[in-house]
């Protein structure tokens, strides 16, 4: 193929060129195509790229030989354009041809046969094509680079033409009957039998090569891969495990449904793995939850209720695991558990409240942090401590916590009990609980303590309960007292104990005050009593002054006269109100008879007026002793009463009052030499939470009066309604409040001429 035989450019000619290049070629390209595996020699190899190579590059310098003399250059290109097309073409038509012959001869194979028969053949074409791709790289260089360039459609580069052939001829012809012969063979690997899941890999490889962008050749799509093989894929997985299901549910128990589905599931997350294309993995994984799980999720729901009554733990993680891959799956067994837990708190409160009056604050508390603490190792265990679970646990527990069968006694019933239980906790006592211990306890009430929504009830209660705590010195520790008012305040803020603080601030500032009044006693060279004395601030314990008068003793009086000179030396203008039913103190009886040793009464300083009468007379009567201590009845006879059933003293009379004459018992005897006879009443006690609750209501009507006044004085007006709502929202922290209680104080608030009314329900702040 000289220069010189191409030079005329006779249009004949060029065709005669063309067929005997072509003709030379399609001897070695059969060759590549058939019998490549019998090896390819270099003179066949180098022929083939030698006659590309000069045809197409001769073509080029004829071109610019010619347009030095008589031919322009344009004519010149198009001729080599159009030899170009010609070889182009007659490759296109070449593998026409082949892959018709493949056809042909794939009609003869059927499922199995047929996939060896497509694997082996495409394995031949691929690597034929990369092979003839190299040997055409000229006519890639020059011809087809120039057509893509110009934007030409339908022209590829050598391997992408025997891809398109491919498709368009074989493919287009034996898709459909290969994607049988694969979802033939992954049923049969469903089933249990093993297959040559290699053949597979490579069907899919095949699928995802013949995905060509037409726009841009230089790309590729998952166009082809995804319709051929994907979607009947999916729908073959459907249909299988649809009927599979169906027949195995009818069957088997729910429980072996789940462990079937689980281990499908499992399967189909493998089979992905292992010879499939990544791009399936969320569609099949939608499929099978579809059909595996979605369309059961009635009959999963159903045996929900039957697992938690039976604590199957294992199974109840099984269907979570199983029902969180479908979209709502999870709702309706949060609600069953919620009520669930909810009805099992009931059922523990109401087996422990057979009598709420007598009700053991302990064992109150126990059994609600039984039922949580078993289902929350429940969510965290079995429902991978999910957010809405925890939700749904907290639900439950509000409201057996806050609405019980204790609760109908009285609605501030569970935080009371609380703070009585961690007053027995924090106090003096013969169990020695160990510090570790008693901090994990703390935590525990607190576990319980976020659930109370009545927490002002809480702090009434606690902060009596600590206030007399730390005025008789019978805190267990100290740490734990701080440890427990930082619990609280993390979980409620500084205002909530902010009060409490206070009362260990003058706890401190009263040590260090009869530290000073001892040395001050000590310098004046008289000798007092052993005394100690507490100065706490009005505004911050919950304390009242005495409801009786009393008389103390003159050793007594003396005293505390002593210190009241010396305090308000130190601040002037302070005023001191004894509370004197909190005061107590020790005195010696040497009177008792054969006594190896004199015995010690821990009295209250009532208790202890009384006694110290008996220093003058071995007699007294009920109006001698209400005279000189000027005490009522009401905390006189009490005191009288513990001294009688102590045998300290003795009665003559029917009861306690007018009349009875009191003796001392001169043969008391006590197994203890140290006896503690300030013991508080059930009538004491009794009283006492009376006030306390007294107070809670006094102080809600407030708190909701400062809310309302705080909320309107920053809106100036407000619907009603709207108020109602802020109102709730304001306080719902400290507790939940009535809205007939909202009511009544914005009706108090208009009478104070705080808010007055407006036009259409609207209520306006007065500034």
């Amino acid at each position: 193929m000289a220069p010189a035989a191409m030079s005329g450019m006779p249009g004949t000619k060029m065709h005669d060129d063309i067929d005997t290049t072509w003709n030379y070629l399609q001897g070695g390209i059969t060759k590549i195509m058939n019998n490549l595996q019998d090896g390819l020699d270099m003179v066949t190899y180098m022929g083939i790229y030698t006659a590309v190579h000069n045809f197409c590059t001769s073509q080029r310098a004829v071109g610019f030989h010619v347009s030095a003399s008589t031919v322009s250059t344009t004519g010149a290109h198009r001729g080599a354009h159009l030899l170009g097309e010609d070889l182009y073409k007659k490759l296109a038509a070449y593998l026409t041809k082949h892959l018709q012959d493949l056809h042909a001869e794939s009609k003869l194979h059927t499922d199995e046969a047929l996939l060896a028969f497509y694997i082996k053949e495409w394995s031949r074409y691929t690597i034929a094509a990369k092979y003839i791709h190299h040997l055409f790289r000229y006519l890639n260089r020059h011809w087809v680079k120039r057509e893509m360039d110009e934007g030409k459609k339908s022209i590829y580069d050598v391997y992408t033409l025997h891809l398109v052939r491919w498709r368009d001829v074989l493919f287009a012809q034996v898709s459909e009957k290969v994607m049988d012969a694969v979802l033939k063979l992954v049923e049969k690997q469903r089933n249990g039998e093993t297959i040559e899941y290699h053949q597979i890999k490579q069907v899919v490889e095949s699928f995802v090569s013949l995905g060509l962008d037409e726009g841009d050749s230089t790309k590729t799509t998952l166009d082809v891969y995804r319709y051929h093989f994907e979607q009947p894929f999916l729908d073959a997985t459907m249909t299988f495990y649809r009927n599979e299901s169906k027949q195995f549910v009818a069957e088997n128990s729910v429980v072996e449904y789940m462990k079937k589905a689980e281990a499908r599931l499992q399967e189909e997350e493998e089979r992905v793995g292992i010879y499939l294309h990544p791009d399936i993995g969320p569609a099949l994984k939608k499929a099978c939850n579809q059909v595996l799980i979605a369309e059961h999720s009635a009959i999963l729901r159903d045996e929900f209720q039957v697992l938690l009554d039976n604590d199957k733990e294992e199974d109840m993680k099984r269907m979570y695991s199983l029902l969180a891959r479908i979209p709502d799956g999870l709702d309706p067994l949060r609600s069953r558990f919620e009520a669930h837990v909810r009805k099992a708190g009931l059922a523990a409160v109401a087996k422990v409240a057979a009598d709420a009056e007598k009700l053991e604050p302990k064992v109150y508390v126990d059994a609600l942090l039984e039922i949580h603490t078993q289902y929350q190792g429940l969510v965290k265990r079995a429902f991978n401590d999910e957010p809405e679970f925890t939700r749904s646990l907290d639900n439950a527990c509000r409201e057996f916590v806050n609405r019980n069968e204790v609760c109908k006694a009285g609605s501030n019933k569970s935080p009371e009990l609380l703070a009585k239980y961690t007053d027995i906790l924090l106090r003096k006592s013969g169990t020695g609980v160990e510090e570790t211990e008693l901090e994990n306890t703390l935590s525990q009430i607190m576990t319980v303590f976020k659930y109370i929504e009545d927490r002002d009830v809480f702090q009434k209660f606690y902060s009596r309960m600590l206030a007399r705590r730390l005025v008789h010195s019978n805190s267990s520790s100290d740490d734990a007292e701080t440890s427990m008012i930082s619990k609280l305040k993390d979980t409620c803020g500084f205002e909530y104990t902010n009060k409490l603080q206070r009362m260990f601030q003058d706890m401190q500032i009263s040590k260090d005050l009869n530290t000073g009044f001892k040395e001050h006693v000590q310098g004046l060279g008289s000798k007092g009593l052993d005394s100690s004395y507490s100065v706490l601030g009005t505004g911050f314990w919950p304390l009242t002054a005495p409801g009786t008068t009393f008389a103390p003793p003159q050793e007594i009086s003396a005293d505390c006269e002593r210190f009241a000179l010396y305090y308000k030396a130190k601040h002037e203008g302070r005023k001191l109100t004894w509370l004197w039913q909190l005061c107590k103190g020790e005195i010696k009886a040497n009177y008792i008879r054969n006594a190896k040793m004199p015995y010690t009464f821990q009295v209250s300083i009532y208790q202890m007026a009384v006694l110290l009468l008996f220093n003058d007379a071995d007699k007294c009567t009920y109006e001698e002793i209400a005279s000189t201590t000027q005490l009522h009845a009401d905390p006189l006879d009490p005191s009288l009463g513990i001294l009688i059933k102590a045998k300290v003293l003795t009665m003559e009379g029917a009861k306690i009052g007018p009349g009875a004459v009191f003796s001392l018992n001169y043969d008391f005897k006590s197994k203890k030499y140290r006896v503690n006879l300030n013991v508080g009443m059930k009538t004491e006690t009794k009283q006492e939470e009376a006030e306390t609750n007294k107070t809670i209501e006094e102080d809600r009507k407030l708190l909701i009066q400062s809310a309302i006044v705080r909320i309107m004085k920053a809106r100036k007006r407000m619907k009603h309604q709207q108020l109602l709502s802020e109102t709730i929202n304001h306080i719902r922290s400290r507790f939940v409040p009535k809205v007939q209680d909202i009511k009544k104080c914005i009706e108090i608030l208009l009478d104070k001429e705080y808010l007055e009314r407006l036009d259409d329900d609207d209520l306006g702040y007065l500034a």
